[in-house]
């Protein structure tokens, strides 16, 4: 089968248009209230390693304009790259420090933050939003929110994080308003980790 072929059999949206403006505000939606978990509305069959929600974003977000670093695991499955490059033109890039968007595939592998586009005081927006494969995002050791969009306290359940995950987002989150915005996603869902929510885990 040609390499083409393959690409398309994990396919895109059926209705582009439409279907990343609903993933587009389910993004910002998120954003506006973190913890508080997305389903995206997009019915899509990415390629094997990809979770759907991970890639109805790429499709929602990226473009010619927007560079992507992929992990190594994704890297190490090329048919990733190949549906990324046909799918949304968007370039990839092997520095991450010059990624607009990157796409970790397992949460327990996450790299340090500061590897990433951090912004500038000047252009903070100019940093490296990071699309974060979870194991689940309802269940797990509790992380406790609070910050902007946040009424009082919220909490989070996402299971495969780092151990030492609620220290790295609350030196993320020391460097506002620059910094780097998560979106943490497993199988359908989204649940947003601005640089401006303060993350804590709650001891037991």
């Amino acid at each position: 089968m040609p390499l083409h072929a393959n690409i398309q059999a994990a396919a895109g949206f059926a209705e582009p248009v439409l279907t990343s403006q609903s993933v587009f505000r389910s993004v910002m939606n998120a954003l506006a209230r973190p913890g508080v978990i997305q389903t995206i509305p997009a019915v899509i069959e990415p390629p094997q390693f990809l979770m759907p929600a991970a890639a109805a974003v790429a499709l929602a977000l990226f473009d010619h304009d927007t560079p992507v670093w992929i992990d190594p695991a994704f890297t190490a499955a090329p048919e990733i790259a190949d549906w990324l490059r046909f799918q949304t033109g968007a370039p990839l890039t092997d520095d991450a420090s010059r990624a607009a968007f990157a796409l970790v595939s397992r949460a327990s592998a996450l790299p340090d933050l500061e590897h990433f586009a951090q912004g500038t005081p000047e252009y903070p927006d100019r940093s490296t939003t990071l699309i974060v494969q979870a194991d689940t995002l309802t269940d797990g050791s509790e992380l406790v929110l609070r910050g902007p969009g946040i009424r009082g306290i919220s909490s989070l359940y996402a299971s495969g994080l780092p151990p030492d995950f609620a220290a790295r987002m609350q030196a993320n989150r020391a460097q506002f308003p620059q910094g780097v915005d998560l979106l943490l996603v497993s199988d359908a869902q989204l649940v947003a980790l601005p640089r401006s929510t303060h993350v804590t885990a709650r001891e037991a």
